[in-house]
């Protein structure tokens, strides 16, 4: 496990720069794995170096993707975020963080439709378009596109959505956490009103 002080989401990637020992020990043992893959999860209280920080119980895993081998024990990593998954048991930390993990898909809950994710790329395409015109610049057609695979899948493509709005870690961990799709939307929408309005008063403020 390496706790993070970013909640990532399913589609995002993780460029990462090792060089503490617990960690340098943890990607030689990924490397050694037949899927390279490790777990992140947001540090809610404390530091990523040093140790004793308090853990969110939801992650996503990191499928190393990319590995250079700096020496020294200093690695520099590009990982590709995918599943997500709960924490049932917390192990002891040697010789680095480690837990008891489970895979935790979408649970069953109400249907989520192209009419409701169109709503939220509308509620992002107007915070986006409110910063661009306060800049003097014109926002983009194909500023939200996403591929045909994202775009056949509602859950894929909510995450995308997501990763694009410039909200707070705990926001981000709201999302991640959401147990259904349904309840994810619901989040989502409703930090992007919250920057937003955040925005709003800083133009005015202008």
């Amino acid at each position: 496990m390496f706790p993070l002080q970013s909640a990532l989401l399913p589609g995002e990637t993780l460029p990462l720069m090792i060089f503490e020992p617990r960690y340098s020990r943890l990607v030689q043992d990924c490397l050694a794995a037949d899927d390279p893959a490790f777990g992140v999860v947001l540090i809610s209280q404390g530091r990523e170096v040093g140790g004793g920080e308090t853990r969110s119980a939801v992650g996503t895993l990191a499928h190393i993707v990319e590995c250079v081998d700096l020496g020294e024990g200093q690695y520099q990593l590009l990982a590709s975020i995918r599943e997500r998954f709960r924490v049932t048991e917390w192990l002891p930390d040697d010789p680095y963080p480690r837990a008891v993990v489970e895979e935790w898909p979408d649970e069953p809950g109400p249907p989520v439709g192209p009419e409701r994710i169109g709503e939220v790329v509308d509620g992002i395409l107007g915070l986006f378009g409110k910063v661009i015109e306060a800049r003097g610049g014109r926002l983009r057609p194909d500023a939200l596109a996403v591929d045909a695979a994202t775009a056949d899948d509602p859950s894929r493509h909510v995450y995308a959505l997501a990763s694009s709005v410039p909200m707070g870690q705990a926001d981000r961990y709201a999302v991640l956490a959401a147990p259904t799709l349904a309840e994810r939307v619901d989040v989502l929408t409703d930090a992007i009103e919250t920057v937003t309005a955040m925005v709003e008063f800083q133009l005015s403020g202008e």
